[in-house]
Parts: C-alpha cells; sequence; structure tokens
C-alpha cells in the first residue's frame, strides 16, 4: 500500500534540526518506507540529513509517501506533528 498526504511547514523556523529529529522519532517506529518530497528532491524521512537536505523554510509545500503494510499508521502520526507544529510556534 503507498499513501501519500501533503503538507505545509508552518512552524517558524522551518524543517530544521530539532523538528528533523522529531520526524525520525516518529518514522523508525514503522516497517514502511518512507519519503518527504519537495518539489523533484527526495529525502528518506529516517535520516535527519537527508530531510535537512531539502532546506524546508516555513511556507514550503512538500509530499509525505509511505509505502508498506503500516503507511496509514505512519502518515498518522507525521500528521499529528505537522499539525501540531512540532510542538513550535
Amino acid at each position: 500500500m503507498v499513501l501519500r498526504k501533503e503538507f505545509t511547514i508552518r512552524n517558524k523556523l522551518g524543517l530544521h534540526a530539532r523538528t528533523a529529529a522529531k520526524i525520525v522519532q516518529a518514522t523508525t517506529q514503522f516497517q514502511s518506507r518512507i519519503r518527504i518530497i519537495k518539489n523533484d528532491r527526495e529525502a528518506d524521512a529516517k535520516s535527519i540529513l537527508d530531510i535537512l537536505t531539502l532546506s524546508c523554510p516555513q511556507g514550503t509545500r512538500i509530499e509525505v509517501r509511505a509505502e508498506g503494510e503500516d503507511a496509514a499508521e505512519a502518515i498518522s502520526a507525521l500528521a499529528v506533528l505537522f499539525d501540531n507544529n512540532f510542538g513550535e510556534e
């Protein structure tokens, strides 16, 4: 199963090291292959360095793609992080 969901980075500092770490912490709980896509660039959502290379400031639109048996749960866990601005402003 492959699921996709779009998100807008709303927290003031965008995707920085702390937010990337929260994404990795959430995604490593799942068996699914999880990717973050910005324009034509793709990053492994289980790698802090990969996420940071996307350079996503506030307002950036990204797509998260999860492929695997627990894809729906992975997307839901990430939705909570994005919807709550990673606990930031």
